[in-house]
């Protein structure tokens, strides 16, 4: 195999990043629901011959690692010559992508000159798969009501489409031809990374794009080794709950014991949670990426993910948890474990990382759905589903993000507003940064949303709100962000409604819904904040002046200057 100089090492190793973006801008671009041409709900890998990642493009955090596991996956079962030339093959078992059915995974083998080079693997959101309710529903307690299960099952044949597997696609959707068309989207993603890759083959050769390859697999390695190895070795403990299952059940554990050795970090689950009856399940393969993303945050979080990633973490979760799901458990909300793990390995490693460590985010996606008939357009059915966004954990030396998408969910967009309106019988008529949300700290946690949606067309309304009982946590002393909640007043009505998780409750032309989503934790103790952070908080309505004199300790003039002399006696007392 041909040695490799530095440059061109570093010229492959940008082109396969490069790849793994024009895939996704081709996915996003050409696919046809807004929660992916807009919310951006979507992930893609380049990946190796043998299954390993090459490039990978912004896109949910969740999946990290993730469709490489797929691939090997397929290969166990079948054999690495189960693939051929125009092959497209697509998945969504729950036990085998880990995530929910929604999610859908395409994976497109890449050949150059009659040799298997790579594969182009992509995974997006659905907006239905056949599900008892629209979208995912909230209260399903067994896999077979949250759609149609599929494992690796082949799109095209020998760059041949199949025609009898795609109509069953379309036939099992409440959007079917928006679904064949986002299936599209992905196979032209795949298409667009077998080109690209096939024109960098062509100027650079197999010998020596592997031998870059190996090296930049050799250089991660070595440099998270390397950064793993400087930790203290030693057992990290943290735990935390989930509200409940979905179902109405007590607050479900999640406990993590984080061991490093040397070189290597291993996170342990045992003790957390039984596989819940309700849809709070995920598979062990959703778990490890969790890790992952967890891991990465810490450890040479300024390197792209690739086959060197990872190789000094070790990931156990037992079968028959929520985190190793084994049929026939519901997995259709999974990340709210995972929002929480994630947060979790960051707890755990604080001491001994306290100036990379931040405290707990809001935690959750924060699922609005609303469906029915749109008046609008002949009463044809329509779904709108919208994570929201919440506050982040202060670190040292700086404050929580406000109004951020949770950790798993990345570069996940809002839906503008303009595109809001026009596609669904929704108004939205307040949207903004809630006050006094996030934790008080030296450094402050980010503050929540509220939101509130006016309802133009009878409807049903799905929510799936989490972090009520494990909120955002503070570290050393800061304070804990504010928790989620969620008003529906419905016209004519004296009773309001407050919620946090609801499956298909009636919401009336006219009804109110109010959501407000939690805040991160703050880092370092209130009062040790600096007074004209607090003076720049309170003119930018991050808090609000009676918590800037009774939580920091801050007292201002009529003119909004700060009152030195107030001040020293507040902060005194």
């Amino acid at each position: 195999m041909a040695n490799v100089d530095p440059v061109t090492t570093e010229i492959i190793r940008n082109a396969f990043v490069s790849i793994a973006k024009d895939m996704n801008a081709t996915l996003i671009r050409s696919a046809f629901t807004p929660v992916i041409y807009e919310g951006k709900d979507c992930s893609v890998a380049l990946i190796d011959p043998e299954g390993e990642v090459l490039g990978q493009s912004l896109g949910l955090p969740l999946f990290l690692g993730n469709l490489e596991i797929c691939v090997k996956l397929i290969a166990e079962q079948h054999g690495w010559d189960y693939f051929k030339e125009g092959d497209v093959f697509y998945m969504n078992d729950s036990y085998m992508t880990g995530t929910h059915l929604n999610d859908s995974t395409i994976i497109m083998p890449i050949f150059w000159g009659g040799e298997r080079v790579g594969f182009a693997a992509s995974r997006a959101h659905w907006l239905d798969v056949g599900a008892k309710d629209p979208g995912t529903p909230v209260d399903s307690h067994e896999i077979y009501q949250e759609g149609m299960r599929w494992g690796p099952t082949r799109l095209y044949d020998g760059g041949e489409p199949r025609e009898d597997v795609i109509d069953l696609l379309r036939r099992n959707s409440r959007f079917g031809d928006a679904t064949v068309g986002d299936m599209n989207a992905q196979v032209a993603a795949g298409r667009t990374g077998e080109k690209r890759m096939q024109a960098l083959f062509d100027r650079f050769g197999a010998d020596t794009i592997w031998s870059a390859r190996d090296e930049i697999f050799r250089q991660t390695e070595a440099r998270e080794r390397e950064a793993v190895s400087a930790l203290p070795d030693g057992v990290y403990t943290a735990e935390g709950f989930l509200d409940n299952d979905g179902l109405g059940s007590d607050p479900l554990p999640v406990k993590l014991a984080l061991t490093v050795t040397g070189d290597a970090m291993s996170v342990d689950l045992d003790g957390s949670a039984s596989q819940a009856k309700g849809p709070v399940n995920c598979g062990i393969t959703q778990t490890i990426a969790a890790a992952r993303v967890a891991y990465k945050l810490l450890i040479c979080s300024d390197v792209s993910p690739n086959g060197g990633s990872f190789r000094p973490l070790e990931v156990l979760a037992p079968e028959g948890t929520i985190f190793s799901a084994q049929e026939p458990a519901a997995c259709g909300w999974y990340f709210s474990s995972l929002g929480l793990l994630i947060d979790l390995v960051i707890k755990a490693l604080a001491p001994i990382m306290p100036d990379k460590a931040a405290g707990a985010h809001y935690g959750d996606s924060m699922v609005i759905t609303v469906a029915g008939a749109d008046p609008r357009n002949d009463d044809q059915f329509y779904l709108m589903i919208e994570p929201t966004t919440g506050g982040w954990g202060a670190s040292r030396g700086r404050d929580g993000q406000s109004s951020l998408i949770n950790n798993v969910n990345g570069s996940f967009k809002d839906i503008p507003v303009e595109i809001f309106e026009s596609k669904y019988p929704l108004r939205l008529t307040r949207y903004g940064i809630l006050p006094d949300s996030g934790g008080a700290g030296e450094w402050r946690g980010g503050n929540g949303t509220y939101r509130e949606y006016l309802v133009e067309a009878d409807s049903d309304l799905f929510l799936w709100f989490e972090r009520s009982v494990t909120t955002g946590w503070g570290l050393f002393d800061g304070g804990a962000g504010s928790k989620p909640v969620v008003v529906v007043e419905r016209p004519d009505e004296e009773e309001v409604l407050e919620l946090l998780k609801v499956n298909g409750v009636k919401v009336p032309k006219g009804t109110v819904i109010r959501s407000h989503t939690g805040g991160g934790g703050g880092y370092g103790k209130a009062r040790e904040r600096d007074p004209a952070a607090v003076r720049e908080d309170l003119i930018d309505g991050y808090v609000t002046r009676e918590s800037a004199r009774d939580v920091y300790g801050v007292e201002f003039d009529a003119e909004m200057n700060v009152d030195t002399e107030a001040t020293a006696r507040l902060r005194s007392g």
